[in-house]
């Protein structure tokens, strides 16, 4: 594990010149229902990581996440502190970053410039889209046959000092592309972030530092399957 961490460093640095990408290890966990709140068990074998709050005069909220995949797919357990929970209700599918959003971006083939963009709502809408990103011109499409074990599963908690959402990835939903499945020692790109809209302020965090926009998928962080 430590050789597969040098290594990301390394290249990184030899590349250019830069402070590699944040690296997460990923461990396994035997399937388990969600329930927003992070109260099973399976949570309690893994670390939180911290998200970086992107504006010095930003909402001085905290805002986290966990990370576990098994052999059907990848939980995802964030919270953040919050004194207004700031959503319309937007549906499924809606423009969910224009409100309260936690967002995972998942990049598992690096030969590809594809990724699978998902966001939840604290009202548990979901915006799950795959991304083709060409030199920053990007779209997302809605996955197809979004239904049985190709659906996210998903809950969100809201409470008076915050709200946190857990949800679960399917790897069929990512049915094509490759390095899917994961195994121990694979390596894939990600980020996660958050929007925060309170009193009409604008707030964001992300896990790896990018610039504008949080479609900058060459500068996530690794993840490294245990």
């Amino acid at each position: 594990m430590k050789i597969l961490i040098l290594f990301v460093a390394v290249v990184a640095t030899l590349t250019g010149c830069q402070p590699g990408p944040p690296t997460a290890v990923v461990k396994a966990a035997a399937d388990f229902e969600v329930t927003g709140n992070g109260a099973n068990p399976a949570w309690a074998g893994t670390d939180w990581v911290a998200l970086n709050r992107r504006q010095e005069d930003g909402h001085p909220y905290e805002s986290r996440f966990k990370i576990l995949y098994s052999t059907t797919g990848i939980y995802v357990l964030m919270e953040g502190s919050d004194n207004k929970i700031t959503t319309t209700g937007l549906p499924d599918f809606g423009d969910l970053w224009k409100e309260d959003v936690y967002e995972a971006f998942f990049w598992p083939d690096q030969t590809e410039h594809l990724y699978l963009e998902y966001e939840i709502s604290p009202g548990n809408s979901e915006l799950p889209i795959l991304v083709p990103n060409s030199g920053g011109a990007f779209m997302g499409w809605r996955p197809w046959h979004y239904e049985g074990d190709r659906k996210a599963r998903k809950a969100t908690s809201v409470r008076p000092e915050g709200w946190s959402a857990e949800f679960f990835i399917p790897h069929a939903l990512l049915t094509g592309i490759r390095n899917v499945p994961p195994k121990p020692g694979t390596l894939w790109r990600a980020n996660f972030y958050r929007m925060d809209y309170d009193d009409g302020k604008v707030t964001e965090w992300d896990w790896a530092r990018v610039g504008e926009s949080f479609h900058e998928y060459v500068r996530f962080g690794v993840l490294i399957f245990e």
